[in-house]
């Protein structure tokens, strides 16, 4: 089911859709900032399992997780170093998810994490929206794995067909990027992805003695 979800003024019957969705365990997919989504609850296991088998990906790819806001870090993250919290604080909302150690206490199974989670909040309103009411959502690119990224909402329908319950239209996406992915979870941070945040914006926040020389 294709939901619209372009105006705020008219989207609160297709939000309530997903979240409702999102709470019996379903999997749906979402507009970012960045490139369309597919996600489901993070704490529900069987869930997020439902989202990789959708997207033909093994739990040795764990999907990140879609937080509302900053200060939901420190409930999933631990041991979070003063250079990624900068990151953070200026490119969120944004195009740039962090991994982090996950806080060990925390009963979810994203996949074979090793003890991480890479988190992210989007620059995208109706996703904020979704997320203010559901909490984290274990989301990665609403696509099969190999396939382009899905820019809109039919594009994802596309490749994912009835493995996805409901569908939030949001229209193209704004960035149609993905997001830089930044591992801070050794002495220095570490840019595994290149995306919507540059090196050289990284470097400008975090100083360049905090970043790992390009490869």
């Amino acid at each position: 089911m294709i939901l619209p979800c372009f105006d705020p003024a008219t989207w609160g019957p297709s939000i309530d859709a997903a979240v409702e969705a999102v709470s019996r365990g379903e999997v749906i997919v979402l507009p970012t900032d960045t490139v369309y989504g597919i996600g489901a609850d993070a704490f529900s296991p069987e869930s997020v399992a439902a989202v990789l088998a959708a997207k033909g990906r093994d739990r040795q790819m764990p999907p990140p997780v879609l937080i509302p806001d900053v200060r939901t870090v420190d409930g999933l993250a631990r041991d979070v170093s003063a250079p990624a919290r900068q990151l953070m604080e200026t490119y969120w909302p944004g195009p740039l998810t962090v991994i982090v150690w996950a806080q060990p206490s925390l009963a979810w199974d994203l996949g074979e994490t090793h003890g991480t989670v890479a988190l992210r909040v989007p620059n995208h309103a109706a996703a904020l929206a979704l997320l203010t009411r559901t909490g984290p959502l274990a989301v990665t690119s609403a696509n099969r794995t190999g396939a382009p990224a899905a820019l809109e909402a039919d594009h994802a329908r596309q490749q994912l067909g009835g493995a996805v319950s409901i569908y939030l239209d949001g229209g193209p996406s704004p960035l149609g990027l993905a997001s830089t992915i930044v591992d801070a979870t050794g002495d220095r941070l570490r840019i595994v992805r290149d995306g919507g945040i540059t090196r050289e914006e990284i470097v400008a926040v975090a100083g360049e003695e905090a970043v790992e020389p390009a490869a």
